[in-house]
């Protein structure tokens, strides 16, 4: 995979970012250099950087570093981790960075759910229990929490504040307060147990300990960060699956066999029936049918001869053919379409959590609302306890419990609605778009389509038998590979001996069906042993070729007996799906690299006005990006390795979950069921979820602007804080749970 290596341009692979805002700070950094251009992508872990003449992109990496984040080019990343990480891959199944953070979360679960119960149920609360909620809690609080509290130092060395920020402040002053109680206070004598009668009014607070709400707060917001981070984590696997697809080793004219990798310009290689084509070339022998629907759409396979171009990865349905390599490595069509959905990945505009964009005022006013409010009482005479009481009461009431729930229950709570539907939604950036899109672009091929070819209709000779035709004519296609006799053989079922089986390059078959020498192909194939069609079958094939459609005539002892059609038809749920669509109010186009005549019998079956054919994978990308600079939000629907790159670049892409991994990996939306209805449950299923992520926002920010002034007043005990706090969770989960009646 080449990267931006041109003259003026680098791409950056930045590390220790933990939310948008630090995407925020890097982009703001690097354009304050005279002339750089920065956009960094928080998902995607990158950065585009341009840059005039005399900078060198080592200066660009050093002002990253003077950021406290980490930048390398995609070379000196690759030296210094593609073995550890692989080695980490294979070991766990998982990336390797998800594994510290899996097991930070495991252990805060597992030791903060005893220090709640005993907090919350008072016959728990044996003699010295709060000792031992402090051993299981502490651990949580400083090992599991370490991410924050790193986060928080290195903001705090370069002057800025995120949600990390008020996280560490919040837990790290619960948990002290609380061994301030526990050893200076009165909250370790033996038998202490929390006060249920809550009274609204100042203390010295040196009974009181907030140990549950640390240890709850650090397990929450780090389940949300582990989340986040496997579904970001998804980003490059698109480009994996792209370049899977390409064969891993080729047999050279000569007969030696090589890995891909050392094939040149200009070598010839062997590709027997079956095989993927191993790079991009032109046929120098043999003739045979190419199935090149992954790259271009086009259901029928493509009839190739010698001087005809073939690309790479496609696979070989008839003959044997030597190619001769005319591009290898990254010039191929594969290559390019990797790139393509780089491009469009990386070109996706930052969505930002609402909290963390708030939290750029938000953080900073906590902070300093607590230190004020410290201030105040210790100028005021009131005491250290007094005080300090009530600063914590502050930080307590602010911490980001339910800020931190918000997102990840109302996400976890839709997904699980949506597998149930067979929707995968993958994360809570794709969401945004739903409500905006007004356009939904459809593949034609395995979308709206079943994606392969069936027999659709049987034309007859005067007194022929259709039993009779398919019997023949389906035995003697079972022995061939080409995807229209698969289409014939499996509508026919025919257990009839074939003999002397043979394929005539390019026009059909033949051979010997229970003593009769059958003839089955193109009509020029049957006229090579003077079975001539009559005038009946003759417009019959005429009329069915100008609808588009692909015709075989069948033939045997000296006489044309019919004609077969064979067409990728329309799923039976796609007319009532566009009507869906439409009701949601989005405009359907239809976007095909099939030809103009087959895309338009597709569109007018099922109720589409606007078509778009013979378009192939990079001039998808471009009608996409045309809709959305004619001020249309789009959503795209495919399912092929060609729709990729056109997933990516739309506002959102719903892949078909009977498609290619490359589809599904590069689309925000996958499809289980390959149901094209669904994509209108999923639509709707994604705006409830946003709606409902936005509320449990509202309400999380409503709670803490209500009880801040509380707090600093002195007027709120900080066990009455957290209560508060933990309430605004439970309004939280209790809200996003309500995605569970979706229908």
């Amino acid at each position: 995979m080449s990267s931006l290596t041109e003259a003026g341009a680098v791409e950056l692979t930045i590390g220790g970012m933990t939310c948008a805002s630090c995407a925020n700070r890097i982009e703001r950094k690097l354009n304050k250099l005279e002339g750089v251009t920065a956009t960094v992508n928080y998902a995607t872990e990158k950065a585009k950087v341009t840059f005039p003449d005399g900078v060198d992109p080592q200066d660009l990496i050093s002002e990253v570093e003077k950021a406290g984040y980490t930048a390398a080019l995609p070379a000196q990343k690759a030296q210094k981790a593609q073995k550890a990480q692989e080695a980490q891959d294979e070991e766990a199944g998982e990336p390797g960075e998800l594994r510290p953070l899996r097991q930070r979360l495991i252990a805060a679960v597992v030791l903060s759910v005893p220090v709640v119960a005993m907090a919350m149920v008072p016959v728990l609360q044996f003699a010295n229990w709060q000792w031992l909620s402090l051993v299981l809690a502490a651990p949580v609080v400083v090992y599991a929490g370490w991410p924050f509290h790193k986060a928080a130092w290195r903001n705090l060395r370069h002057g800025a504040a995120t949600m990390d920020t008020l996280i560490s402040m919040g837990t790290l002053a619960a948990l002290g307060w609380s061994v301030w109680a526990l050893f200076f206070g009165t909250a370790g004598v033996p038998g202490m147990t929390h006060p249920f009668a809550f009274t609204i009014g100042r203390s010295d607070g040196s009974g009181n300990i907030y140990l549950e709400a640390a240890a709850a707060v650090t397990a929450f917001i780090l389940a949300g960060r582990f989340f986040e981070s496997k579904a970001k984590r998804r980003a490059g696997a698109a480009l994996r699956a792209l370049m899977e697809l390409g064969a891993k080793d080729v047999e050279l004219a000569d007969g030696r066999r090589v890995p891909v990798e050392l094939l040149e310009v200009g070598d010839r290689f062997v590709v027997r029936p079956g095989e993927k084509i191993a790079t991009d070339g032109v046929v120098v022998e043999g003739s045979s049918a190419v199935d090149a629907s992954m790259l271009t759409g086009e259901s029928v396979p493509v009839e190739v001869r010698p001087g005809d171009g073939v690309a790479g990865a496609t696979v070989n349905a008839g003959g044997r053919l030597i190619v001769e390599a005319d591009r290898v490595g990254a010039d191929t069509r594969l290559a390019q379409m990797a790139r393509l959905v780089e491009e469009a990945q990386s070109g996706k505009a930052q969505v930002q959590r609402l909290a963390d964009r708030i939290s750029g005022v938000f953080v900073p006013i906590v902070i300093a609302l607590a230190v004020g409010t410290l201030g105040f009482w210790l100028g005021a005479g009131d005491g250290v306890g007094a005080a300090f009481t009530a600063a914590v009461a502050v930080l307590i009431i602010a911490c980001p419990c339910a800020l931190g729930l918000a997102t990840p229950t109302a996400l976890l709570v839709g997904t699980g609605r949506g597998a149930q539907l067979g929707i995968v939604i993958k994360g809570p950036e794709v969401l945004e778009s739903t409500r905006r899109v007004d356009t939904i672009v459809l593949d034609k091929t395995g979308t709206v389509t079943e994606g392969r070819m069936t027999l659709t209709a049987v034309h007859l000779a005067e007194g022929e038998s259709r039993e009779e035709v398919l019997r023949l004519a389906g035995a003697l296609e079972h022995a061939s590979e080409h995807p229209i006799a698969e289409a014939v053989a499996r509508a026919a079922q025919s257990d009839a001996i074939v003999e002397d089986f043979a394929n005539v390059e390019g026009l059909g078959v033949r051979g010997v069906v229970d003593g009769h020498a059958v003839v089955v192909g193109r009509p020029r194939l049957l006229a090579q042993w003077s079975q001539h069609l009559p005038a009946g079958l003759e417009r019959e094939l005429a009329g069915e070729r100008a609808r588009g459609r692909t015709v075989v005539a069948v033939g045997w002892d000296g006489r044309a007996r019919a004609v077969l059609v064979v067409a990728d038809v329309v799923k039976p749920t796609s007319r009532e799906a566009i009507e869906q669509l439409r009701g949601l109010g989005l405009a359907p186009v239809l976007l095909t690299g099939d030809n103009e005549v087959v895309a338009r019998t597709v569109a007018a079956e099922v109720g589409i006005d606007e078509v778009i054919a013979e378009v192939l994978p990079g001039g998808k990308v471009e009608v996409v990006k045309r809709l959305q600079g004619e001020g249309r939000v789009v959503a795209m629907v495919g399912d092929g390795v060609n729709d990729a790159a056109a997933l990516a670049q739309a506002d959102l892409g719903l892949a078909m979950g009977t498609g290619t991994d490359a589809a599904i990996e590069a689309s925000d939306l996958t499809l289980v069921r390959g149901d094209l209805r669904v994509a209108a449950d999923a639509l709707r299923l994604s705006r409830r979820t946003l709606s409902t992520i936005k509320g449990n926002l509202f309400w999380a920010f409503a709670y803490n602007v209500a009880a801040l002034p509380l707090a600093a007043l002195g007027m709120l005990n900080p066990m009455i804080a957290g209560a508060a706090m933990a309430f605004s969770s439970v309004f939280v989960v209790s809200n996003s749970l309500r995605l569970r009646t979706f229908r």
